[in-house]
């Protein structure tokens, strides 16, 4: 029987996009739906917005290294509102050029919640779509305690007034940024780390490193699971993510989801109903945008573009937009040990250039993990001044294979940060 679509996405943001864009450009007849604003969790809620308040946050610092520097100025202030404002001013450009960029593919859009009625229909805004296939797209929602009055990341962007307290619980990518962010706007924080150490999962290096910058950026750091105890005007939960895939039918056409909800899929990102695919946060394998772009556009060349592409999830680089921020690729060092390895270990910690007239007490850490018998960098971590940027760049020499004497032979750049990443010994 013909379908009426060779593909359907349900979700509109960067994985579901990105597969939706490609299967049209390989030819595909596609059709893509999402019931609130396009761009998903990344342009709408996440990693601009967020960006953005980061940026504006680091100008607090840099006024305050400026005068170490001969500036002289009166007394700066600032205004939410204009920066509240101007960040939803570009999340809107930046959603209606999502849209555009469909268009322009040929994806017929719907705007309106779509859910599956069988394996091969989609029901969308009282019309039924047969699709040939099925992406999932529809990521996923902030995690909220159950006792309590909370805001999460996804409020906090659009506070009517900032705060003059604030407690976050959590202390991950979301609760560490958000409290530098906050206070670099002036806000008196509290983060309160449900672990012994910030950032679990990193390198202990990056995270004893990180939770130094926290400290000098006038965080008070508290140990639990709680912040109702804490005296603040404003609680915020940042404890994670949920994968949103309630009411989409899933469950009823024998697609399996696991105890999260979180669909299983396998590394073509296939469920279990073969004609049916799921990608990005919502099938919660890794929690990164450009995860969920990679994913997505694997899967519009398996299915349309004669190129199929699996998915290995392995030497995925990731930032922490702390101040200063941090970045990693491959294993942290306990890994890389319970793995088996046997180890060499470089670490480098130093005061930037940047901070010579300043006087700010920061200072750069960098590390390369490296197995012993083979000279395989294994790992790279640095927290530090253009931290994401170094580590971005430094990825490709690590997922390639290359070898302490790779880095060793490389010429340094002078006067640069990064140069301390061929000059370890």
């Amino acid at each position: 029987m013909p379908r009426d679509v060779d593909l359907f996405v349900i979700g509109g943001g960067s994985g579901g996009v990105r597969a939706a864009r490609v299967a049209a450009e390989h030819g595909a007849r596609v059709a893509i739906a999402e019931d609130r604003r396009w761009g998903g969790t990344c342009v709408i809620r996440g990693c601009v917005p967020k960006k953005l308040l980061v940026y504006a946050s680091e100008v607090s610092r840099a006024l305050a290294d400026a005068r170490g520097n001969g500036w002289t100025f009166g007394a700066p202030s600032f205004d939410w509102s204009a920066l509240r404002d101007g960040k939803d001013r570009e999340i809107a450009r930046l959603s209606r050029a999502y849209v555009d960029r469909l268009r322009a593919a040929g994806v017929r859009i719907h705007e309106a919640r779509a859910r599956l009625v069988d394996a091969h229909a989609v029901e969308v805004g009282g019309e039924r779509v047969t699709a040939e296939h099925v992406i999932v797209a529809t990521g996923g929602a902030p995690t909220r305690p159950l006792v309590g009055e909370w805001i999460t990341s996804d409020d906090a962007f659009d506070l009517r007034a900032l705060p003059k307290t604030i407690a976050i619980l959590g202390a991950g990518y979301i609760g560490v940024e958000f409290a530098h962010v906050f206070a670099g706007l002036g806000v008196a924080v509290t983060l309160v780390s449900r672990n012994q150490q910030v950032l679990r999962g990193f390198d202990p290096d990056v995270q004893e490193e990180v939770e130094r910058g926290l400290v000098a950026h006038g965080v008070t750091i508290v140990r639990g699971d709680d912040t109702t105890h804490v005296d603040a005007e404003l609680h915020m939960a940042a404890i994670g993510r949920e994968p949103a895939t309630a009411g989409l039918g899933l469950a009823e056409l024998g697609v399996a989801l696991d105890a999260r909800g979180a669909i299983v899929v396998d590394e073509w990102s296939r469920t279990t109903v073969p004609n049916i695919y799921a990608v990005g946060d919502c099938t919660a394998r890794v929690l990164l945008t450009p995860v969920a772009i990679r994913e997505g556009h694997a899967v519009a060349d398996t299915l349309f573009g004669h190129r199929p592409t699996p998915i290995v999830h392995h030497g995925i680089p990731t930032a922490v937009f702390a101040q200063p921020p941090a970045a990693s690729v491959g294993l942290t060092e306990p890994v890389a040990r319970i793995a088996g390895h046997e180890l060499r270990v470089f670490r480098a910690r130093f005061k930037p250039m940047r901070y010579a007239l300043s006087g700010r007490d920061e200072r750069v850490m960098m590390k390369l993990v490296v197995d012993a018998p083979s000279d395989r960098v294994l790992g790279l971590h640095v927290v530090g001044v253009d931290a994401p940027e170094i580590v971005q760049a430094a990825a490709i020499a690590v997922t390639m294979g290359a070898t302490k004497a790779d880095f060793d032979r490389t010429f340094a750049l002078h006067p640069t940060t990064a140069e301390e990443l061929v000059l370890l010994r």
